[in-house]
């Protein structure tokens, strides 16, 4: 994790001297607020903060949500409303002005951010949230910067003219957006001037014709300087921000050049970082998008996979790779991080081509306390999706599963401690979550309350006497998924193809479908009384009926 340590010591660098170092994150609350967005302002920002708290220096964490840029009243925002034409009036406006489509929250800003902020702490620890509403209008050091752009507005035009190729500012250009107290919108305003003593703005709306005067406190910046002025604000030393800003002559070297050149202001240390992919059904559906609605939410990932996992998966991918999501592959997922856990405790080794250090810096920094001192028990989330789906829903799953757990020999130890016991039930009530709500189809397998007489016509008969060898192999085994597995290949069989026709068999005859996961572990979990009263009755209506 080369990229962590190089970030670090730069800050060090940079802003070592400073009483407190700020590591900061920027979020436009303009539609759906996705995982992708945890990525660098929350993940990186977290591990960044974390890093220097060790190494002795006071940290924070702020995380400023752009709730005064405009509403753009995209397709997909629109049809968030039942009704998408009477919406176009939000258009333009502010966006802690456009009310709740569902009218459940007081305003946009506040139902979108729901299924964010609430899960935040699961995340990164002590996050600040700010607004840039609170900024215009509560903090002095932002209106003071405000007051700073309109006396060197002549200055600023000139350096931002140099990236805005063929449509530059005029002179005389105000670069204050004022929201219209006519009309509501932002986006359409045109400052005329500025009275710096009184702290008002003068301005015309090309919208609805309005001309007025206002406090600038009801209004905003143009982004770029907004950008410079939360860094003056807010003492910013550290920030990631996406690869579109990262273009060499982009944006961010924009307000690079405005913080150096104008305002006198040491630019935080910065990360570019890629986009996070959404993937369905095995199709990569493009980046995930606020405004147009492409993603899920930290709240939907909660409901199937520990914060750490993704967490895990973010540090462990260098910063400028892309990461695809899909919550279908939620247990391929857990099942690196859990991984990862195996290696950190040595119970498990890396192969040649692997960085070990890498991996186990990235469990460790995955997590948001320290790691138990001893290995804590680990429920496979593939095991937890059979439990979860062979235990019946009346029946308490904790208490069930690790009785099924114990008599397979999986769980060996009599009594488990509370941190391992909340684990085992999080994954549990995680996983059978999962399998309601995204699972494949071929996840979705509990075994069928009567022998199938459907599924029964599609076992080749030729499989019989392979089948009549299990039997008599599963009656002396123990009960427990290595045994299983142990008395399935002891069934001699004469090609692949007799193989796969074997196990479609077992998967026909339990559970009524002709594939699924690893059938042995299935099998562990059930009664064995019942498994082999199954076996012998599907053999017993075989022989009778000669299906084939």
């Amino acid at each position: 994790m080369q990229w962590l340590k190089e970030t670090v010591d730069k800050i060090i660098r940079e802003f070592g001297s400073k009483e407190k170092i700020v590591c900061n994150g920027g979020l436009s609350v303009s539609g759906l607020q996705h995982c992708g967005r945890l990525r660098g302002e929350v993940t990186y920002n977290d591990v960044v903060s974390r890093e220097l708290r060790k190494l002795g220096y006071t940290t924070v964490h702020s995380l400023v949500l752009y709730t005064v840029d405009p509403w753009k009243g995209k397709e997909t925002q629109l049809k968030q409303f039942s009704n998408p034409k009477e919406a176009l009036s939000y258009r333009g406006y502010p966006l802690f002005k456009v009310p709740d489509p569902f009218g459940c929250h007081s305003s946009w800003v506040d139902h979108y951010w729901e299924d964010f902020g609430n899960y935040l702490k699961d995340f990164a620890v002590d996050v600040k949230i700010v607004t840039t509403e609170e900024l215009y209008k509560k903090n002095e050091k932002m209106k003071d910067f405000v007051k700073k752009v309109i006396e060197k507005k002549e200055l600023v035009r000139r350096v931002i003219n140099k990236y805005r190729g063929r449509k530059p500012y005029p002179k005389g250009w105000i670069p204050f957006e004022p929201i219209c107290e006519k009309c509501g919108r932002i986006d359409t305003t045109e400052a005329t001037s500025v009275d710096l003593k009184s702290y008002r703005v003068k301005y015309t709306c090309l919208n609805c014709g309005y001309s007025g005067e206002t406090s600038m406190e009801n209004g905003k910046l143009m982004w770029r300087l907004e950008w410079v002025g939360i860094w003056y604000s807010l003492e910013v030393c550290f920030e990631p921000f996406g690869k579109d800003h990262a273009m060499p002559g982009g944006s961010r070297d924009s307000c690079v050049d405005l913080a150096l050149n104008v305002f006198k202001l040491k630019p935080p240390v910065g990360l570019a970082y890629e986009w996070v992919g959404y993937s369905v059904r095995g199709r990569d559906i493009g980046d995930m998008g606020s405004s147009d609605f492409i993603g899920f939410t930290p709240k939907d990932w909660l409901e199937v996979a520990e914060p750490e996992v993704l967490r895990y998966l973010y540090l462990f991918s260098d910063p400028m790779k892309r990461v695809v999501l899909s919550l279908e592959q939620i247990p391929s997922y857990t099942e690196k991080f859990d991984r990862a856990e195996r290696i950190f405790y040595e119970l498990e080794e890396t192969k040649p081509n692997e960085d070990k250090e890498r991996i186990v810096k990235s469990y460790k920094l995955a997590l948001l306390s320290d790691p138990p001192k001893s290995p804590p028990f680990q429920l496979s989330y593939y095991h937890a999706v059979a439990l979860c789906q062979v235990i019946p829903e009346e029946r308490d799953l904790l208490e069930e599963a690790l009785k099924r757990l114990k008599a397979t020999g999986i769980l060996k130890k009599e009594k488990l401690d509370e941190y391992s016991l909340r684990r085992i039930k999080s994954r549990l009530e995680r996983a059978r979550r999962w399998v309601k709500k995204y699972a494949p189809s071929v996840y979705r397998i509990k075994p069928s309350e009567e022998l199938s007489t459907e599924a029964l016509r599609a076992v080749n008969v030729e499989v019989v006497p392979l089948l009549e060898a299990l039997l008599e192999n599963l009656k002396r085994a123990e009960w427990n998924e290595n045994e299983i597995k142990k008395s399935m290949m002891a069934v001699p069989k004469k090609s692949k193809s007799e193989e796969k026709k074997f196990f479609k068999a077992l998967y026909l005859i339990f559970f009524a479908k002709d594939r699924g996961p690893r059938i042995a572990f299935y099998l562990a979990m059930l009664d064995k009384k019942w498994v082999l009263d199954r076996l012998s009755e599907a053999l017993k209506e075989l022989k009778a009926h000669s299906y084939s």
